[in-house]
């Protein structure tokens, strides 16, 4: 189903998902396996024909789909598409909130232009369909939302000051709604992983990206998480036990002495704004 043609599906008991950033990656990955899984999917990204293709795939996978062109940056494109998810289908289930974008920008060229542009999609992008779903979840007495943040959010890291920020903002957003939320029937989840293959990663050196996984190992993660509505998903173990248990904990200067004996990641900027979110 295409949200765009005017046409309406009638509604069901199926889950309705909505997954934003879904053009490619994890995004998109989500967004077949749960069509697969029987889900109702809405699916949202800016580029319209790579958004076409997820849609198109949700469908072959046997889902229905609403494909939302749009991005999570614009605060009235978001309440135009949660208007249309719910005329057609009444509401959501889950709210899979997985728009994000990243470049590397070293602080000896330090740019809050940088900053600004990594915060509207990371955080403010998160915040605005937060603002449209949360009200109708409590209301209901039930739903989950989903925040897919980034190990990179439990330290700075090496010519990701932007991005570390932004996801740093996030997790910490997200547990302040999920303690508000508390008795409400909604539930949160913060999804912190590691490495996934994605276009992003495939822009970074691999000796770079230790213990890396495929995309579909980390979609199955990610979705076992939120099924279960863990408060926290973090993975590999073998790298989120040292970020999230160890690392926030050294000394700062210690932790300094190590990371600054980090390769450089060669990764080229990701800001071309036909370029993906996440």
């Amino acid at each position: 189903m295409n949200a765009e043609n005017g046409r309406r599906v009638e509604r069901s008991s199926t889950r309705r998902v909505l997954i934003t950033g879904a053009s490619s990656g994890l995004g998109r990955a989500m967004a077949v396996e749960l069509a697969r899984q029987g889900a109702r999917v809405a699916v949202t990204a800016r580029r319209r024909e790579k958004l076409a293709a997820t849609a198109e795939a949700v469908q072959a996978a046997g889902g229905e789909c609403l494909k939302l062109v749009g991005s999570v940056t614009e605060p009235e494109t978001v309440r135009r598409h949660y208007a249309c998810i719910k005329s057609e289908w009444g509401g959501l289930d889950w709210a899979i909130l997985n728009a994000g974008v990243g470049d590397a920008v070293n602080a000896r060229q330090f740019s809050a232009e940088n900053y600004r542009w990594t915060f509207e999609t990371n955080v403010m992008g998160v915040a605005y369909w937060l603002e449209a779903v949360i009200p109708d979840m409590v209301k209901a007495g039930r739903g989950t939302i989903a925040g897919i943040a980034s190990l990179a959010a439990y330290r700075g890291l090496p010519n990701t000051g932007s991005y570390s920020a932004s996801k740093a903002a996030l997790v910490t957003m997200l547990e302040s709604v999920r303690v508000d939320l508390a008795g409400t029937g909604v539930k949160v989840v913060t999804v912190a992983p590691g490495f996934v293959k994605s276009e992003i990663t495939d822009r970074n050196d691999p000796k770079d990206m230790p213990f890396l996984l495929e995309t579909e190992d980390g979609v199955r993660r990610i979705l076992r998480g939120i099924e279960r509505g863990e408060r926290l998903v973090h993975f590999p173990w073998q790298l989120s036990w040292f970020v999230v248990h160890v690392a926030p904990n050294l000394p700062s200067a210690l932790y300094d002495w190590i990371v600054s004996r980090m390769k450089p990641r060669k990764k080229r900027p990701y800001r071309d704004e036909s370029g993906p979110e996440r």
